[in-house]
């Protein structure tokens, strides 16, 4: 390597520290890696998505990124900075095609030569297959006039697209789908009021996940958090639009996979009133609790797009708001303290609505979530059981641990589900019928990629389970719910967004926003950063 390096002599053991750093890399040596960073919280690594800040935070997104396509340096600058400090920057050719850089600042601490900023430039890609699976500029052109001329839509890989396949976030079920003759009803509807399709984007497979991650095309990245998981399973669409790649992403919502990336991204998200949005042509999952929806970055053009598909206007929402104590519970702290300031700043704004709290009569969001999860599996089996049987090993290793527990479900337990969930529906239509509920979206900011619980399955079950209590309620209601992204905490990389649910009665979408947007134009009411607690 030592040929390649231009400029004044570089120190023996810098280049050794260079050449190790390089090999890990290409290795994903993660123990190297980490060791090549400066330790602390002084460590930064950049790139297109944002700044990661400190040692840790750098070695967890190292852990959950992978590594990089073989390469090979073509050119080394060295420039020295004085006797313990120094800059390297390098350009690296990919053996497919392509080439990046990276900016590297080293410097000698305690001893040893470790960087302490650094920033990569990957090779230009024609677009980004973690977020989209075709795209075009655009793909698909709509009516050319009417009242969403202007925006594009990235639709989630489960609307059926005239003249494409429908792949569901799985390369088998890709290959062995049928061109698609006649677009997804919510897809022409689009179309039809203006819009253009910009593309199809990725998604868990089958819809069956709230994380994000795909274990064929990988993880999206999150327009809000670098390094964090993007959510899901409107992964795709929720990082096009967080992204400035499409203005509206078209998505599904079956236990909060509209809410849950519109959380974590710091987007507007709009789960609409069960069976409001027609369903021909949009791949199911769960039927009783699948919905399409939307998600943007503002409130004024998911207005727009809910007056459009949604011409009847619907219902009004009550004059009040009321926070469910069990389900406020279930966020972590430092999002109810976000959460509670919020509420703060919305009592003592003028022409605020009124502010109470509840309790909610029947099952906890617990049992409502355990429920939710049998009925679910019962349906995702019925739907997707053959399909997978047919295909042993299409699957990656989460989505078909799903599915295994989903075969041992009987019809006993099934019935015994739907019975909570009933319970839990008619405690949300009573409750809504006098005010709008309100409660963080998630239990708190998105994780990052290299989060113990990726790798410790106990642990994701844990936080699968206490983010399913927060969303399946509304799932199971049927009612609309929209996330406003109205909360941020505070995070080495920079405030880290959480939405704010609200929850109103059966078909009143368009109110839900409206008032959303109200509530987002209040002065004051966006919550300061809190602090995180722990990892």
């Amino acid at each position: 390597m030592s040929p390649l390096v231009s400029g004044p002599g570089v120190p023996d053991d810098l280049l050794r520290a260079f050449e190790a750093y390089e090999a890990a890399v290409l290795a994903d040596d993660l123990p190297v890696l980490s060791e090549s960073f400066a330790p602390g919280d002084d460590a930064l690594r950049g790139d297109g998505a944002g700044v990661l800040v400190g040692h840790d935070a750098i070695t967890r997104f190292r852990a959950g990124r992978g590594g990089v396509p073989p390469r090979d340096l073509v050119e080394v600058h060295h420039r020295p900075l004085g006797d313990d400090a120094a800059l390297l920057v390098s350009v690296s050719a990919f053996r497919a095609g392509g080439r990046g850089l990276q900016t590297q600042l080293w410097e000698r601490v305690e001893g040893r030569w470790v960087i302490t900023a650094a920033h990569v430039t990957p090779r230009p890609q024609a677009l980004d297959r973690t977020v989209w699976r075709c795209v075009g500029d655009p793909l698909v052109h709509g009516a050319g006039s009417g009242p969403l001329a202007g925006l594009s839509v990235a639709v989630k890989d489960l609307f059926a697209v005239a003249g494409f396949r429908t792949g569901a976030g799985n390369p088998t079920h890709l290959a062995g789908a049928a061109v698609e003759t006649t677009s997804a009803a919510a897809v022409a509807d689009l179309l039809r009021g203006g819009a253009d399709l910009r593309g199809i984007a990725r998604t868990d497979e089958l819809a069956y996940g709230l994380a994000g991650d795909n274990a064929h095309y990988g993880t999206p990245p999150n327009g809000a958090v670098p390094g964090a998981l993007p959510g899901g399973s409107s992964s795709g669409p929720a990082s096009a639009v967080a992204a400035g790649q499409a203005e509206v992403g078209l998505a599904t919502d079956t236990a909060g996979s509209v809410r849950v990336p519109a959380s974590y991204q710091g987007l507007w998200g709009l789960r609409t009133t069960h069976g409001r949005v027609g369903t021909s042509g949009m791949l199911p999952l769960a039927p009783s609790f699948d919905t399409a929806g939307w998600i943007t970055r503002s409130g004024e053009v998911l207005q727009r797009v809910v007056d459009h598909c949604l011409p009847d206007g619907g219902v009004e929402v009550p004059p009040r708001l009321a926070v469910p104590s069990a389900l406020l519970a279930c966020a972590d702290e430092t999002t109810r303290a976000a959460f509670e300031s919020w509420l703060a700043a919305v009592s003592n704004a003028p022409g605020a609505p009124a502010v109470d709290r509840v309790e909610l009569p029947g099952p906890s969001p617990a049992e409502c979530a355990a429920a939710f999860r049998t009925v679910q599996g019962a349906e995702a089996r019925r739907a997707h059981g053959a399909w997978v049987a047919e295909h042993p090993g299409a699957l990656g290793p989460a989505v078909a641990a799903r599915f295994r527990a989903a075969e041992a479900v009987t019809p006993e337990q099934e019935a015994a589900a739907r019975e909570v969930l009933a319970r839990v529906r008619a405690a949300l239509e009573a409750a809504t019928a006098t005010a709008v509920l309100v409660w963080p979206t998630a239990p708190g900011a998105a994780p990052g990629r290299g989060h113990p619980a990726r790798t410790d399955p106990a642990l994701g079950d844990q936080l699968r389970a206490a983010l399913l209590a927060m969303t399946t309620p509304v799932s199971a209601s049927g009612l609309p719910a929209l996330s406003v992204p109205l909360l941020a905490l505070d995070q080495q990389t920079g405030p880290a967004p959480v939405g704010v649910c609200l929850v109103g009665p059966r078909g009143s979408d368009a109110a839900l926003v409206a008032l959303g947007r109200r509530l987002a134009d209040l002065p004051t009411t966006r919550s300061e950063p809190q602090t995180l607690e722990g990892p």
